[in-house]
């Protein structure tokens, strides 16, 4: 009698799991997925590897801080008018323009006012660094490499017509890897643009549509010169508000729930009850 082919043992086929190379880029998430069950990852760890996968398909103009919140420096502008707004955004770097948006000279680091406050003779186009420009269709993974081998920081987007879309920041790419801090105002990605809390109020995204906020709140506001909620409240602040600030834009109150130093996010939204509908 034949001896039977002995069978692979666990640690065997466990070994021979692990060996095996993926075929393809959902093989090795899958791969990935069972090395995280099998606790051979951490939860950061596993994150931060997809978040690496992700980069290299991502593209510039999905990250990129659009046009309209973009802050920048008028080249125009004496020191003394601009270094206070500088101090209150915190950034590190600017981009100065000339005419508009679309004429960005160069790029003003935030130490080089330092020289400023030494007494020093400062000409803010002496001390422009040159900007880079990059197309919206740019890979995040071809960027970070170009940041990194530049030893730059900061790039301006532009459109197919040539006119600026945007910026990114070396920044935005490796949150990308990294992730984002979250709090409890955070939304997930599939929830609806505005949400009614248990307390009466709504959770409304910044990048909520102008029209499903007028059709939300009973409100018309135009959408000549802003396309969504987060417009609206740049438009009506003339500046990026921080978070937990407070305002009333009409018969709304406003209260900031989540931005950065450079973005909003999420606003809660509550509406003013008149005298006669109390």
């Amino acid at each position: 009698m034949e001896d039977e082919p002995q069978k692979p043992s666990l640690l065997e086929r466990l070994g021979a799991l692990l060996m095996r190379e993926p075929e393809d880029r959902e093989q090795l998430i899958e791969l990935l997925q069972r090395s995280y069950e099998r606790n051979l990852l951490d939860a950061d760890a596993l994150a931060m590897i997809e978040g690496v996968m992700q980069v290299s398909e991502m593209q510039a103009r999905d990250i990129m801080i659009p046009r309209a919140q973009m802050d920048v420096i008028d080249i125009g502008d004496p020191p003394e008018k601009f270094i206070p707004w500088v101090i209150e955004t915190g950034h590190s770097r600017f981009p100065v323009i000339g005419e508009n948006k679309d004429d960005v000279i160069g790029i003003l680091l935030a130490k080089d006012l330092l020289s400023y406050y030494a007494g020093d003779e400062f000409i803010v186009r002496d001390r422009l660094r040159p900007a880079v420009f990059i197309p919206e269709s740019k890979r995040l993974n071809v960027l970070l490499k170009d940041f990194r081998s530049n030893h730059n920081h900061i790039a301006i987007v532009v459109d197919e017509y040539g006119g600026v879309a945007g910026l990114v920041t070396i920044e935005d790419v490796l949150e990308q890897i990294v992730g984002e801090i979250e709090d409890e105002f955070d939304f997930d990605e599939t929830e609806a643009n505005i949400i009614l809390d248990r307390n009466g109020q709504f959770r409304v995204k910044a990048q909520t549509d102008i029209d499903d906020f007028n059709r939300t709140f009973g409100t018309d506001f135009s959408d000549e010169d802003f396309d969504t909620a987060g417009g609206l409240v740049l438009s009506h602040l003339g500046r990026l508000p921080k978070r937990g600030e407070q305002f009333r834009i009409g018969d709304l109150n406003i209260k900031v729930v989540r931005a950065d130093s450079r973005r909003l996010h999420a606003l809660l939204v509550e509406k003013v009850r008149t005298e006669s509908a109390a």
